[in-house]
């Protein structure tokens, strides 16, 4: 790996992508459709060309896994991974909860990554062993040891829902703690879990471009993360789990009879 500062490329196009954003989040775009319910705007494009153009650009022989399917395979060991718009139905809606998320991999791993919020001027940004900082103040995950003392994040897929079964662990967690914020955003998700502001985060069926940067941002913070079984997680895999360290075994606990179909809070008849 070569002394390249990365993550100030990243901090520097996503900074670049915010006024774009709030200039179609004014104008109120239209809308288009991927699927039944999962929407992509003309912001997501114009802002997935920019990221690219500029990392092809400055890392030629680098490849680019992005949302919108901007991305090329050079095949290379580094491998940015780009989500120009993370939060989409948020931002169509005009519900103020989005980002955009430029994480870097090298052979498997991130090294780098910056999420930034352009509606609050908040720069996340994390490079491998050097820490997880917002506008330059060092980040820390909280301190809470046990999940009835944690705030707590999750999300729901747009497509699938018919197959969704994160009901089940959205039901047994806000009935073990402080509550359950659905904000949409992945990507901030895991930016308020380094920061101290949530105590953990999972979801089912998020893709690479939602959760590189934040990742890096989690373990950088003093998090971890892993599936929601207790195993390891790759970039892909198909269940995530981000804690701030603490919580992580109480909550694979609780997982794990979940998927054993041991509940310990039954749910409640409608009538």
């Amino acid at each position: 790996m070569d002394n390249v500062d990365y993550l100030s490329v990243a901090v520097d196009i996503a900074r670049e992508v915010g006024p774009l954003l709030l200039q179609h989040y004014e104008q109120r775009v239209a809308v288009e459709y991927k699927g039944e319910f999962n929407l992509v705007t003309t912001a997501d494009r114009a802002a997935e060309s920019l990221i690219v153009e500029r990392l092809r650009n400055r890392f030629p022989t680098h490849s680019i896994v992005a949302e919108e399917g901007g991305g090329v395979d050079r095949d290379s060991d580094y491998v940015w991974h780009v989500d120009p718009l993370d939060g989409t139905t948020n931002f169509a809606h005009r519900f103020p909860a989005f980002a955009t998320s430029i994480g870097l991999v090298y052979r498997g791993a991130p090294i780098a990554g910056a999420v930034y919020d352009p509606l609050r001027d908040e720069m996340f940004c994390a490079e491998k062993g050097a820490g997880a900082y917002l506008n330059h103040q060092r980040l820390k995950v909280s301190g809470a040891s046990r999940m009835n003392e944690g705030l707590f994040a999750t999300g729901f897929p747009s497509g699938r829902r018919h197959k969704e079964m994160n009901i089940h662990f959205f039901y047994q967690v806000s009935m073990l703690s402080h509550g359950i914020r659905r904000a949409g955003s992945a990507a901030l998700d895991l930016c308020s879990v380094a920061a101290g502001r949530l105590e953990g985060f999972w979801e089912i069926g998020l893709n690479s471009w939602d959760v590189t940067a934040g990742l890096l941002l989690v373990e950088e913070a003093g998090g971890k993360y892993g599936d929601m079984r207790g195993g390891p997680y790759e970039l892909g895999g198909l269940e995530l789990l981000a804690t701030n360290g603490h919580v992580h075994t109480e909550m694979v606990e609780l997982f794990c009879d979940i998927y054993a179909g041991r509940y310990r809070f039954p749910l409640i008849p409608v009538s």
